[in-house]
């Protein structure tokens, strides 16, 4: 009988039958999130336009374009405010969210280890760094990869616990920034409206013209025709910025992946949530995330964007109604992909969401050389309006070449390649 037991120890104890380590294949994916992930990559590329085309600064800053004030350029810049800045990004840090809890489950079932995340993400961090230093400083992967590390430890909580954390937590760095932000653009309007000069007043001017000083030093170097010269700035002015991200992971990168992982784990993207209440919840979250902030771009636009204002209005009081924004944009895409997953556009869209990875560095790669000096010429060139035309571009490039190489291959180029290093084992490629 002790024998007996023992057998039965044994065999309880006899591992399963083996599972073929690897990526998950396409009759597995979710069309939510690729479709979904398709669209924030193509939007991602609007919103980083102005990176592409102008020192950072203007980024933030409408005024440092080539005809900034002009009507046209105001109108643009309200609807990107509106409708792309923080929400593609937002977004996408949604669906990093799920798609790590997606993987972590296959991987689960298959007998793997969470070391298999952290190898995949440890590559992440080094692609983002090889993307930072040698092709657009508005990188994310880094931080994702970065963030991505901070959240694995949770990601087993149930989703009620997960949803609650980031939510919360989403809503405190909203909080700050906008407190944060608030004190110097208080300070800049009392000056304006009542003439009142303060040393708080100059201090906060002397940190502006630093940045506009800063600004004409950046585009110097990408228009001196050197790459060389532009890695070299990277690596001896920029590096020291990278000690921002915790911050940035804290405020915003890091709840909103809480999220993305509780709405997965609700059947939020595989029609676990009924669609009707999702649409309705969809419309009402993206009206909100429009209304709310709507009237501080008025107001920054209507008094030709004071540095501090816009700031605030940028950078501050954008993110907590933007929450609201990227879940209803979610839900309504959720809900538009099931139904039309089969069209041209849906189609399309998909395609270039499974290669996001390659979509994203690749779009780097055609801005580096529509805009930098030493190719097409057009860095610190173009306004808000001609900057349109670059954007569309880039999305009929994405949306044209995703589709017929997944016909001939499994994975984009780059998913590929991080695939190979994260099971440290050859693919194939071809189908």
């Amino acid at each position: 009988m002790r024998w007996s037991s023992g057998r039965k120890r044994r065999a309880a104890a006899s591992p399963a039958p083996e599972h073929v380590a690897g990526p998950v294949a396409s009759d597995e994916r979710l069309i939510t999130l690729d479709v979904i992930r398709g669209l924030a990559v193509l939007g991602i590329l609007f919103a980083n336009i102005v990176g592409f085309a102008h020192p950072q600064f203007a980024y933030g800053w409408p005024p440092a374009l080539p005809g900034g004030l002009e009507p046209a350029n105001k109108a643009v810049w309200l609807a990107q405010y509106l409708l792309i800045d923080g929400k593609m990004r937002g977004l996408f840090t949604l669906l990093f969210g799920a798609g790590m809890a997606l993987f972590l489950d296959r991987a689960a079932e298959r007998g793997d280890t969470r070391f298999l995340q952290v190898r995949r993400l440890g590559w992440l961090m080094l692609f983002g760094l090889l993307h930072y230093y040698l092709l657009f400083w508005g990188d994310i992967l880094l931080l994702y990869g970065l963030c991505g590390f901070a959240v694995l430890p949770l990601v087993r909580l149930p989703a009620p616990n997960l949803l609650g954390i980031g939510i919360v937590w989403y809503v405190f760095g909203g909080l700050f920034m906008a407190l944060t932000l608030a004190g110097p653009a208080s300070v800049e309007q009392s000056a304006a409206l009542q003439g009142f000069d303060s040393a708080a007043y100059r201090a906060g001017l002397d940190v502006w013209q630093s940045r506009e000083r800063q600004a004409a030093f950046e585009a110097a170097v990408f228009v001196s025709g050197s790459y060389a010269r532009e890695v070299a700035y990277m690596i001896e002015v920029r590096s020291g910025e990278l000690a921002d991200l915790p911050f940035f992971a804290a405020i915003e990168t890091i709840p909103l992946m809480l999220i993305g992982m509780a709405l997965y784990r609700y059947g939020f993207f595989a029609g676990g949530i009924d669609r009707a209440v999702m649409r309705r919840w969809g419309w009402a979250g993206v009206a909100a995330g429009i209304a709310l902030p709507l009237p501080f771009g008025l107001w920054a636009m209507v008094r030709d964007f004071p540095p501090w204002l816009t700031e605030l209005a940028v950078s501050g009081i954008p993110q907590i109604p933007r929450l609201p924004m990227i879940l209803g944009l979610a839900a309504l895409l959720a809900c538009w992909a099931e139904t039309s997953r089969s069209g041209w556009l849906a189609t399309r869209l998909a395609a270039a969401g499974r290669m996001a990875f390659s979509n994203y560095i690749g779009t780097s790669i055609l801005m580096m050389l529509v805009f930098r000096s030493w190719a097409g010429g057009l860095y610190g060139e173009m306004d808000r309006m001609e900057l349109l035309l670059p954007v569309v571009l880039g999305w009929a490039v994405m949306l044209r070449w995703s589709t017929p190489w997944l016909k001939r291959f499994r994975y984009g180029p780059l998913e590929w390649l991080w695939r190979c290093l994260t099971y440290w084992k050859l693919f194939p490629m071809r189908r």
